[in-house]
């Protein structure tokens, strides 16, 4: 009997203890059944690298504008509790689903003669006669009012949206007067945007296609010099095609959510970071963001895979793993500590017969290099190029330990 009551009196302690009630301070009738929370960021740490500072960045993003659906309110706030320090606007042109619903919306309150955007949905083809009759700036002119208050950059674009298995999809970066920039001719669109300054992204070049081999129109525009970047990752997919293209053409490579429903949906409710552009940069204004990606500084990040350039890959990883001790076991067998200052896991192994370990970000882990082992850390989740993986030269910490 005296096992049951305190069996009860514990279990009455644990319901107690998981509602906390707080008085309302301007009004005693109102209790708080928890104690208020504060909107909380998810801090994704990575060090310098080659004096630059690394920003996360998502190039490609929708509200309900264009087809995504949430507010821009939401989508900034939802950046930087992710983590995000830039956000770019990028809007579909052509392909606004929702003004169907705000014509409708807000009838009785334009006049009767105004038949609203005939051209709202157009299945990836050009705009109707009547041209587009929206104010397409009107989108990056809030979200710079919430990014200040976020502590958000914020990249003005528009996203050219055409049929994507014959011309595709590109994000202009970086314009001055999103309302200019529309032709029925994609190209001459394209080039309206490179007028006002835009770099051009080609955004998910195997979306809707069964292979990644260049279109006609693809083709044109890249050997034209009309393509500055490339995503090689969108959402939940990875090209690794993209890389030897963006070598090819001198492209700077991205990686982005392309978000139209919540981040939480893809990412953190299933345990994951969100997808980011990492840009190495001097700090975090238009200008500095923009002479990073010209000068090719980014890598990108899916999903726990971080791909791009060889070297930038290497320079990412030397900046946030150490190795901080070594200990000879005996001859041929050396323990090294690994110690990981970013908060990306990296899957590393000594040489391809080595056994294969999780450096998790902000944790430190031991390995032990035995004899006959490569010299080489082989980093699995980073990527350089189609099916080839990065590798790290070990021989200056083997023989210091020796």
């Amino acid at each position: 009997m005296k096992r049951t009551i305190l069996t009860l009196v514990a279990s009455m302690v644990a319901l107690a203890s998981s509602a906390q009630y707080y008085q309302n301070k301007t009004n005693p009738d109102i209790l708080h059944i928890t104690e208020p929370r504060t909107q909380q960021r998810v801090n994704f740490e990575i060090p310098q690298v080659n004096g630059y500072n690394v920003y996360k960045a998502d190039l490609h993003t929708h509200t309900i504008f264009s087809d995504g659906q949430m507010t821009m309110d939401y989508r900034i706030r939802e950046a930087w509790m992710d983590g995000l320090d830039i956000y770019a606007v990028t809007e579909h042109m052509e392909y606004r689903p929702h003004e169907e619903t705000f014509i409708k919306w807000m009838k009785g309150y334009i006049r009767e003669d105004v038949k609203g955007a005939k051209n709202h949905r157009i299945n990836y083809s050009e705009a109707d006669s009547d041209g587009i009759q929206v104010d397409l700036n009107l989108p990056y002119e809030q979200a710079v009012k919430l990014g200040k208050q976020f502590n958000v950059t914020i990249i003005p674009g528009i996203e050219v949206t055409r049929t994507p298995a014959t011309i595709g999809h590109f994000n202009a970066l970086f314009i001055k007067d999103a309302n200019k920039i529309y032709d029925a001719d994609p190209e001459k669109a394209i080039r309206n945007a490179r007028k006002q300054g835009a770099l051009i992204m080609h955004n998910h070049p195997g979306w809707s296609r069964t292979s990644l081999e260049m279109t006609d129109f693809e083709q044109r525009v890249y050997d034209k010099g009309l393509i500055d970047g490339v995503e090689i990752m969108n959402g939940v997919e990875f090209y690794p095609k993209a890389i030897e293209r963006a070598k090819r053409y001198n492209l700077f490579m991205s990686s982005n959510t392309d978000v139209h429903r919540t981040s939480y949906e893809v990412y953190q409710m299933n345990g994951h970071y969100r997808n980011m552009t990492l840009i190495l940069a001097k700090d975090r204004s238009l200008e500095s963001i923009r002479e990073a990606l010209e000068a090719k500084r980014t890598l990108a990040f899916s999903f726990g895979t971080v791909a791009g350039d060889e070297k930038l890959l290497q320079d990412l990883f030397n900046a946030s793993v150490k190795v901080v001790y070594s200990a000879v076991e005996k001859p041929g067998r050396i323990y090294l500590q690994f110690e990981n200052k970013s908060s990306i896991d990296f899957l590393i192994r000594f040489g391809e017969s080595g056994d294969l370990a999780r450096l998790e970000g902000g944790k430190s882990i031991f390995l032990r290099h035995k004899d006959g082992n490569d010299t080489n850390l082989i980093v699995e989740n980073m990527w350089s190029e189609k099916g080839r993986t990065v590798t790290i030269d070990l021989k200056p910490y083997l023989e210091a330990a020796k």
